[in-house]
């Protein structure tokens, strides 16, 4: 890590400027570079000192960085690798923040050159909030970051990324592309699918006699469209698995109401309230709560 000189950030939305934020604060001696194609959000960039640099070239923000990270939509990486890929240094790492992982390494297989590692990443952080004025220095303190890997991913280039997540206050884990979809296709598209189908199954009216729990229930319904849209189409085996899934269990409860089953009602309900108790004491054990 005393090695690096400069990381760039392109794309300055929430994630990305806390990123930039978290970098400046735990790498003082590296260069931190921001960059987004849009000139309103780097004069904001700018305003914000979100970075200690905001570029207006794509080719200047990335020319001679060590580190590279992709923080806009994952439909996007691929145009990015196109473009980047000429003006890339040997040995220089590019990775990213997006929530789905299979594509990126694909595309990054395709378009980057010889010498310059792809290695994905995943911090866990975020909000319903989007925009670089809500960027915090500490969005990823105590988030879990994935670091994605295939067979033939650098080593080193992984080492280096855990230490940057763990500089960053992230707690690290390394796995396969496939495996962090099929996970995060479940523990986090899916619930936002299910979400987004409550609010759209209720009449506009009669919300508004909702309480705290569907209010907390349909929090995440809140996110951006295009943002979810985005990671939707690139994870859809598993999302499409996912609502099946969803269904079968939806199922189980409507056919034992139907039914008059009130013995087995409650004990689909005592299942759920079991499996996220015990989810609930993990979170707490890992410090993942607060």
């Amino acid at each position: 890590m005393l090695k690096l000189k400069k990381i760039s950030v392109i794309g300055m939305g929430l994630l990305g400027s806390s990123v930039t934020l978290s970098a400046k604060s735990g790498f003082p001696a590296v260069k931190i570079v921001g960059y987004s194609h849009r000139a309103s959000t780097r004069d904001k960039a700018r305003q914000h000192e979100v970075a200690d640099e905001i570029e207006d070239s794509l080719e200047r923000a990335v020319t001679e960085a060590d580190v590279i990270i992709l923080a806009t939509p994952i439909q996007t990486f691929e145009d990015y690798f196109r473009q980047i890929s000429p003006h890339l240094k040997d040995g220089c790492i590019v990775t990213d923040v997006g929530s789905t992982k299979t594509l990126p390494h694909r595309w990054a297989a395709k378009h980057l050159p010889k010498g310059v590692f792809y290695i994905g990443s995943h911090p866990i952080a975020g909000s319903e909030k989007r925009g670089l004025e809500f960027a915090r220095d500490d969005l990823l303190a105590n988030a879990k970051c994935i670091i994605t890997k295939v067979r033939n991913t650098n080593p080193a280039g992984i080492e280096l990324l855990r230490s940057f997540w763990t500089t960053l206050k992230c707690k690290v884990e390394v796995m396969s592309p496939s495996r962090h979809d099929r996970i995060f296709g479940m523990v986090s598209h899916l619930p936002h699918i299910t979400a987004a189908a409550l609010v759209n199954a209720s009449r506009e009216q009669e919300m508004h006699f909702a309480g705290r729990g569907f209010i907390d229930t349909t929090r995440v319904a809140s996110g951006p469209a295009n943002i979810w849209t985005d990671i939707l189409m690139t994870n859809p085996a598993t999302c499409s698995q996912g609502i099946e899934n969803l269904i079968i269990q939806l199922k189980k409860i409507q056919a034992a109401i139907e039914a008059g089953d009130d013995k087995k009602v409650q004990r689909l309900l005592a299942q759920a309230v079991k499996k996220r108790t015990a989810l609930i004491e993990y979170k707490i054990d890992q410090k993942e709560l607060f």
